[in-house]
């Protein structure tokens, strides 16, 4: 964020998050992309500690979501993990506005924690193993950004083609990133934050993928016509120092300029 607009929405915080009426109000309603499952209930819980406003999470594909919107969704915010989604939306004239860019994704290849399979930024160790993957789970690409992108790594390493008999497609990067943990798949393509959150951190084994395999996973979020007022508080609170030291330690890159 420039800063003229970290100002702006500084100042904008300062007045909304201690007013004594917003705590009496109704919790803001978001839905998020799976990826940030671990990352944004730790951002939630900063907001409100400081705000006193509720906020109520719900995590799903983001292209799930974003149907879900459009066939009248009570929701208020949509924090999606492709900025796509929300310029639809926007388009369609459901969204108070085109947006906020919020983070960067990045893609790591996971294989579960007991497995003897090399994991390398190229996959050469996998090629080498060919045979012992029998299950490569990604996110479906018809849904989830990251798994639009895990095929978009895959088509650039020369190995979409010969893999597709072994891919196993999840509803969205969660449950890509389950199959794996669960050893339901040998190996994987998921969401950097994903691989190295906490909770997972005995069930996999991760190493990050280069950016330059795949298009920027450049991620969204927007509030819908209706908004309440306490969505709009935490869309300003995730745009801030405090939120975006958060998504960096959970491995989200800084979104670009320009949005």
């Amino acid at each position: 964020m420039r800063r003229r607009d970290w100002l702006a929405a500084a100042a904008a915080w300062s007045v909304c998050a201690w007013r004594p009426a917003c705590a009496q109000g109704l919790p803001a309603r978001v839905a998020a992309a799976s990826d940030l499952q671990f990352v944004l209930p730790e951002i939630a819980a900063a907001f409100q500690a400081r705000s006193a406003l509720r906020v109520e999470l719900t995590f799903g594909s983001s292209g799930n979501v974003a149907r879900q919107i459009q066939q009248g969704a009570p929701l208020d915010l949509f924090m999606s993990a492709d900025e796509s989604y929300v310029l639809r939306l926007a388009d369609a004239g459901l969204t108070r506005d085109r947006g906020h860019r919020y983070a960067t994704g990045h893609l790591a290849l996971v294989a579960p924690a007991g497995s003897t399979l090399p994991l390398d930024p190229s996959l050469d160790g996998l090629r080498q193993r060919f045979a012992d993957v029998t299950r490569f789970a990604i996110a479906n690409p018809e849904l989830a950004p990251y798994g639009r992108a895990a095929r978009e790594a895959l088509q650039n390493l020369g190995l979409w083609d010969t893999w597709q008999d072994k891919l196993v497609l999840g509803e969205n990067v969660t449950q890509a990133t389950q199959y794996v943990a669960s050893g339901a798949a040998q190996a994987g393509i998921t969401s950097l934050s994903l691989a190295r959150a906490p909770a997972l951190a005995g069930a996999l084994r991760h190493v990050g993928l280069p950016a330059s395999l795949h298009a920027p996973i450049v991620q969204r979020m927007v509030l819908l016509r209706d908004a309440r007022p306490a969505a709009a508080d935490f869309r300003l609170f995730v745009l801030m120092p405090e939120a975006r030291r958060i998504f960096a330690a959970h491995g989200f890159g800084e979104p670009p300029a320009g949005g």
